[in-house]
């Protein structure tokens, strides 16, 4: 029998294969989480989440240098802050915990890409990310406070806001508020496919955002509904974002390809702490290669139709691509 189709002569060394492949991880890809507190020389690992820390400003700044030296382009910052109440007001002080990490952040490093999430659960005393009436999430008057969130950050320093909270409007009633005020060049990254996921655990302690009561079932998407992530993003859009991302990822591919498909807006994946988690526990053991794994569980995003990574694992990611160059 001649065989006059043979895929294998493409896969015949290194050479070939790395120029047929068809998807890339590259530095310029990386979206790099922190998370920031008050207090001063404070670095305190994570432990459900071996290699992150929540800083201390100075510290936050220490680390920056590294995330610089790597060539990672962006941040996105996440607050842990001095004190919460109900109306999460630590979110949208003028000197709230985000606000004085992004001044800072541009202050040392005017390049680095500062953006920074919007929601009010790291702030609430309740855990939840927004406003609470008799045991029930508000949805139109937590959009003020979203709104007023995302300004104040962009007033700090911030280059873009990713808006995680999940309420219905809060894309639009971001885009008015900073159109008003003369901020209508900053872009919109929303989290318009985001799941209840039982993937978020290791964040959850980070961030010290557990839920007091119940559950975000209310507002966060049914893990079983790929339809309704389209309903969600086709809003988002309507609303004025610029940029979507899915989360999580690892198990959310379809999401991914379907969102790109359909929409072509840069997308963003978010590969969460529970996927990190995982990766860092069974390469502690011994289990498996977490080089391997890791760019292979990325590129599988990538291979969807990603076109930025939120990942956790970007400083390690940077380094091994600086290694194979």
């Amino acid at each position: 029998m001649e065989l006059k189709r043979r895929p294998r002569r493409l896969r015949a060394n290194e050479t070939i294969r790395s120029m047929v492949r068809e998807n890339h991880i590259r530095i310029e890809n990386l979206i790099y989480p922190m998370f920031v507190m008050p207090g001063e020389k404070k670095k305190m690992e994570i432990s459900s989440m071996p290699g992150v820390y929540n800083y201390s400003l100075d510290e936050f700044i220490v680390a920056l240098h590294e995330v610089i030296e790597l060539g990672v382009p962006a941040v996105l910052l996440f607050g842990i802050p001095e004190s919460k109440d109900s109306v999460g007001s630590g979110a949208y002080h003028e000197h709230g915990i985000v606000q004085q990490a992004a001044r800072l952040a541009k202050q040392h490093y005017p390049n680095l890409y500062v953006i920074t999430d919007v929601c009010l659960c790291e702030y609430t005393d309740h855990g939840h990310c927004g406003l609470i009436e008799n045991g029930q999430v508000l949805n139109d008057p937590t959009l003020d406070l979203l709104a007023k969130t995302a300004l104040s950050q962009v007033r700090a320093g911030a280059d873009m806001v990713a808006p995680s909270d999940m309420m219905d409007g809060r894309v639009a009633a971001i885009r008015e508020l900073l159109d008003k005020e003369g901020f209508s060049h900053i872009p919109i990254m929303a989290y318009s496919a985001k799941f209840a996921s039982g993937f978020y655990g290791p964040f959850r302690e980070a961030a010290g955002s557990t839920p007091q009561f119940g559950d975000r079932r209310t507002y966060q998407m049914d893990s079983a509904n790929g339809n309704e992530a389209m309903l969600e993003t086709d809003l988002d859009i309507e609303e004025g974002a610029d940029m979507i991302i899915v989360k999580p990822a690892l198990s959310y591919g379809d999401i991914i390809y379907r969102t790109k498909e359909k929409y072509g807006v840069p997308l963003a994946a978010y590969n969460v702490s529970g996927e990190y988690a995982m990766v860092k526990a069974a390469a502690a053991n011994g289990w498996i290669d977490e080089k391997r794994i890791v760019l292979e569980a990325l590129l599988s995003m990538k291979r969807a139709g990603a076109d930025l990574l939120i990942t956790y694992h970007a400083l390690d990611v940077a380094r091994w691509l600086r290694e194979e160059r």
